[in-house]
């Protein structure tokens, strides 16, 4: 059969340097750091006392009281930045089919603050089981994608992909997939996550995955810099409404970019440390290339998964050199998480934002915190250090890995039709 073309045409953004899609963008363009001391929670006593949180967030400002108290802060997340990405795309103002419209999310943790809260009221009780009535959907994961079909009335293929921190990637392939197979004709996709609590903080502690640089946090994510000492945990949504092209034509929909393939891999390696060769990680974008049937010397700019880590970022490297070859020194690479921190299940969303704002506005957002060069990184490599630079990008690739070895790649295309 033959598929149908997708194409983005709405979008949505709640991030540590932005609260919409246009505060987003110019944050990252210029360079702005999300990380700071926590205030959700008193941190003091932890290894860690920062992290990425989303700025000036009042629940009040989006939900009615009752409402707000029914969701965990990721599906408030998700609500908000869905409904920016709706707006934006115009669905409610052209009388489209809600049976034809579908939700698919991604979340790699769910209502985890719900979950701790309720766990902690009932160890400090009396023993007698007395839980919030709505604990259980307030803290699922699924729950995001439920809320948002239920408040705008989409009948159309709708649940959550958890794959750690490539769900919200595999929720827009598997978006991608449904729309070019027929299965609808517009589908709202992203993530959401609100991780930064005692629960978030502390596991990744223990796993040793966070930076424990407090003494400077806008300076803690420095991905590809021989100092770098783990990532920083984010928080936050992204939201893209993806669309059949000619569905979208045929109503005038403004186009941000073209979706032309999706790639996914497993490392099966190890359930936190990536493949030291980048196995997976070749394996994924090689999928990814295939599948949108292009060459490696088409792709014009790659946001990488990108974390900060000291392994992690060197496994991705030796895969991309393996992959593009001699044109990997003509790429752009960047990490936008040396600025929104690492956002987990929601972080290939806002990712994939910033790689269709970087086709659209022929900018590629930089790897802020670069001080010191890796001697096991090829000089000749461009990772957008510092500042961001300005070029033609018609294609677009974004990687996001994730624990349990979880690798997905996206490509974006400047529309040319």
């Amino acid at each position: 059969m033959e598929l149908k073309r997708v194409v983005v045409t709405g979008l949505g953004a709640l991030t540590p340097v932005g609260n919409t899609v246009p505060e987003y963008w110019n944050g990252l363009i210029n360079g702005v750091s999300g990380a700071a001391p926590i205030t959700r929670f008193d941190a003091g006593k932890f290894k860690t006392q920062f992290a990425c949180e989303v700025k000036g967030y009042e629940a009040e400002n989006y939900f009615d009281r009752k409402e707000a108290r029914k969701m965990d802060l990721f599906t408030q997340f998700a609500m908000v930045v869905a409904d920016e990405a709706v707006k934006d795309a115009r669905l409610l103002e052209d009388n489209l089919d809600p049976d034809r419209i579908g939700v698919i999310w991604g979340s790699g943790i769910g209502g985890l603050r719900t979950f701790q809260e309720e766990c902690v009221n009932f160890a400090n009780g009396d023993g007698t089981p007395r839980f919030n009535p709505f604990f259980i959907p307030k803290m699922i994961a699924d729950i995001s994608a439920g809320q948002i079909s239920i408040k705008y009335g989409f009948r159309g293929p709708n649940f959550v992909t958890v794959s750690a921190c490539a769900s919200a990637t595999n929720a827009l392939i598997d978006s991608f997939n449904y729309i070019r197979l027929g299965f609808a004709d517009v589908i709202v996709s992203g993530g959401s996550e609100a991780a930064v609590t005692e629960a978030g903080i502390g596991g990744f502690n223990a796993l040793k995955a966070l930076s424990e640089r407090n003494d400077s946090p806008e300076t803690a994510s420095r991905p590809f810099d021989a100092d770098r000492d783990g990532f920083v945990l984010g928080e936050g949504a992204g939201a893209l409404v993806l669309e059949e092209y000619e569905h979208a034509k045929a109503r005038g929909a403004k186009i941000y970019a073209e979706i032309i393939g999706g790639g996914m891999s497993a490392d099966a390696y190890h359930i936190t440390a990536p493949h030291p060769e980048g196995l997976g990680a070749l394996n994924v974008m090689r999928n990814v290339l295939r599948d949108a049937n292009i060459r490696p010397e088409e792709v014009d700019y790659i946001n990488v998964h990108g974390t900060s880590t000291p392994l992690g970022d060197i496994s991705e490297t030796k895969a991309i050199q393996t992959v593009f070859g001699e044109h990997a020194y003509d790429l752009n690479i960047s990490s936008t998480k040396s600025m929104t921190g690492h956002l987990l299940g929601a972080a290939g969303a806002i990712e994939a934002i910033a790689s269709i704002l970087a086709i659209r506005n022929k900018v590629v957002p930089p790897t802020i915190n670069h001080f010191t060069d890796d001697e096991r990184f090829d000089p000749r490599l461009n990772f957008t250090f510092n500042k961001a630079q300005e070029r033609e990008v018609n294609i677009a690739l974004s990687n996001t890995f994730g624990f349990g070895g979880h690798n997905t790649s996206v490509l974006f295309r400047q529309l040319n039709d």
